[in-house]
């Protein structure tokens, strides 16, 4: 009998010890842009040739924010305050190459991106902490380049945070589009070659 009930308790707390608990998801999902577009997919293209054409060269990852109502300014953000350009961890810009951002050349690695925004420009600090959360981390004597981009306004409203990175000239310069809700800019970043 004490066999029977000593396997009994020891099935009951190995299925409690390996119970594990997940968190519910979040309000403002992580997301992923890269440059190319299409290069978390490089191992489905066919040729050796494909998949090198599109091995990554940049890889952002940020929080996507909802707006459910709000603005984004002031409102949800205000101008003049470092904000994290996202939701929950701080933005990583991981460049895979040197790069020049606002004129400054970044050896490649990994980067926080935290802007301070105004009504007609967001400066876009490039920042050498990591893994912090939000813009608490920033520490802008760790700002790798600081650079001002003029903030454009469009006709259709993006609900949730978005990024995307192009090169509108298929030359070695991608542009990482920003838009929320009105707001658009886009901050030129010059691939070493």
């Amino acid at each position: 009998m004490k066999k029977i009930l000593f396997l009994a308790v020891a099935v009951l707390f190995s299925t409690t010890v390996s119970a594990q608990k997940f968190d519910k998801m979040d309000n403002s999902p992580m997301d992923a842009a890269f440059f190319p577009a299409a290069a978390a997919k490089r191992q489905f293209q066919k040729s050796d040739a494909q998949k090198a054409a599109l091995e990554p060269q940049i890889r952002v990852l940020y929080g996507r924010p909802a707006l459910k109502g709000r603005e984004v300014f002031p409102g949800i953000t205000k101008y003049g305050e470092a904000w994290r350009v996202g939701a929950n961890e701080s933005t990583e810009l991981l460049l895979m190459k040197n790069a020049t951002i606002g004129g400054k050349m970044i050896p490649a690695g990994r980067y926080s991106i935290v802007i301070t925004p105004t009504e007609k420009l967001w400066t876009i600090h490039i920042n050498s902490e990591n893994d912090g959360w939000g813009n608490y981390s920033h520490k802008p004597e760790l700002d790798v380049v600081t650079t001002a981009i003029p903030v454009s306004m469009d006709t259709e409203s993006l609900e949730n945070l978005s990024m995307a990175l192009y090169s509108p000239n298929d030359d070695n310069v991608v542009h990482l589009k920003i838009g929320w809700g009105l707001y658009r800019v886009e901050m030129p970043i010059t691939m070493a070659k």
